[in-house]
């Protein structure tokens, strides 16, 4: 599974959709999606990702409910 699929899972388990996300990484949608599409994302801006979901990035993803993706 790339990241971007990851992240992907990440919204649908925390039920947010992919612009909302965006939103609160203070990205338009179509940036956002764009940088999904390239799969190129820091660790930095994987674990902004994960606190925007209250979420955990340890090289994955680990919700509140401690499921990991």
């Amino acid at each position: 599974m790339t990241i971007s699929d990851q992240i992907k899972v990440l919204c649908v388990r925390s039920n947010i959709s992919m612009a909302e996300l965006a939103r609160r990484l203070g990205k338009s949608p179509q940036a956002f999606n764009a940088k999904l599409k390239r799969k190129s994302f820091t660790i930095e801006e994987l674990e902004i990702i994960a606190d925007a979901v209250d979420a955990k990035f340890l090289r994955s993803f680990e919700l509140s409910t401690g499921d990991k993706i």
